[in-house]
């Protein structure tokens, strides 16, 4: 199990003022924050890092609601790292998440659902590697 996690504090949780409070949760969860960056993706970029769904019904949905407003962008660290973020932030449907879980507590609904978290090791490392350089993910000493 790797160390790392990517994890994106979609617009919808952006606007709604719940980054600080989902920050909150990230390090109560223990998880070293080890990379952030706030921007606005270009539809292009949204384009490119959501292709794998690009033959999905919602598809267009997605990358019209990912590049409305801001997102902040991080790398997350922590043994069993994915698997461990997808535990703090609930299943895709705020409605089904636990209690205590972000998706539960900051999701609008299904699709503006407040955060991204990658589903494998390998799929965390590229989707790291999509945002952030090797010098800009500060290991903890």
């Amino acid at each position: 199990m790797g160390n790392r996690t990517f994890a994106i504090i979609k617009p919808d949780a952006v606007r709604n003022g719940n980054t600080g409070k989902i920050y909150d949760k990230i390090l109560k969860a223990d998880f070293k924050i080890i990379a952030a960056k706030l921007l606005k993706l270009t539809k292009a970029q949204a384009e490119e890092f959501y292709a794998i769904h690009k033959q999905r019904p919602f598809y267009d949905e997605l990358i019209n609601f990912m590049s409305s407003g801001a997102c902040m962008i991080l790398a997350l660290e922590k043994d069993n790292a994915v698997a461990s973020w997808r535990e703090t932030i609930g299943v895709t449907d705020p409605k089904e998440a636990a209690e205590g879980t972000i998706r539960k507590d900051f999701a609008t609904n299904v699709q503006e659902n407040a955060v991204h978290g990658s589903d494998s090791d390998e799929n965390a490392e590229k989707e790291i590697g999509f945002f952030f350089t090797q010098s800009e993910l500060i290991a903890n000493q």
